[in-house]
């Protein structure tokens, strides 16, 4: 996953928002409200708490969900709480 900037076409994640969606995929850590929406594929949701510059450019997140993020840790509400649970249990196995 990348750590900087994400485009598809002319159209981007701001650099800004990259930690997150890292955190997220990674550790399972939920973002905040706009990227969970993304994540639970809510794009109206998700649209109602976009900046502006996350507004002109969400079909970068859609395509970023497609082409990099995990298929498991994205697409609906139940995957992104089973993909939370997930991340937690495995970082406990690693605690033992």
């Amino acid at each position: 996953m990348p750590d900087k900037l994400y485009r598809f076409q002319e159209w981007y994640i701001p650099e800004g928002m990259m930690p997150g969606i890292k955190r997220y995929v990674d550790e399972g850590i939920l973002p905040g409200g706009f990227l969970t929406r993304v994540f639970e594929n809510d794009f109206v949701g998700a649209l109602g708490r976009a900046d502006k510059e996350n507004l002109r450019n969400i079909q970068a997140y859609a395509a970023y969900l497609y082409n990099e993020a995990p298929a498991p840790c994205w697409g609906s509400k139940k995957a992104v709480e089973t993909w939370i649970a997930l991340k937690k249990y495995l970082a406990a196995k690693r605690k033992i």
